[in-house]
């Protein structure tokens, strides 16, 4: 007997994320050159950064809802805690930044089995 596999998500799902992690990133290089003295708009990349993340974050609940369960989304519930500190607190804003972009890549390239190990109780989906 073969498992149950877990339907395909729409093609424009996976677009929708490819086109949010661009913005994404485009939107953290910029906040990044703000924090570091360039004449760009930080408010407007600072802005830019959570809609896209957040716009991330809800496709991925989406897409898998026992993600927030996960390692992944453990961490990204602990980046959102940071993020609003890094808004609250203008002298930890640029180590703050640092930090959340050094936590995000090793989180973004660790191995599957670390990013979707349980953290919390339930079974797969």
């Amino acid at each position: 007997m073969k498992p149950e596999t877990q339907a395909k998500p729409p093609a424009w799902r996976r677009w929708l994320n490819v086109a949010l992690r661009g913005l994404h990133l485009c939107a953290v290089i910029v906040l990044g050159a703000s924090l570091l003295g360039a004449p760009v708009n930080g408010a407007t990349a600072a802005l830019a950064v959570t809609v896209t993340g957040l716009g991330m974050f809800a496709l991925d609940i989406l897409t898998h809802p026992g993600h927030l369960r996960e390692a992944a989304g453990m961490a990204m519930l602990a980046k959102l805690i940071l993020v609003v500190w890094m808004a609250a607190d203008a002298n930890a804003r640029q180590m703050l930044f640092w930090f959340i972009v050094a936590g995000s890549a090793i989180f973004a390239h660790a191995p599957a089995r670390f990013r979707h190990a349980r953290l919390q109780g339930g079974t797969k989906e």
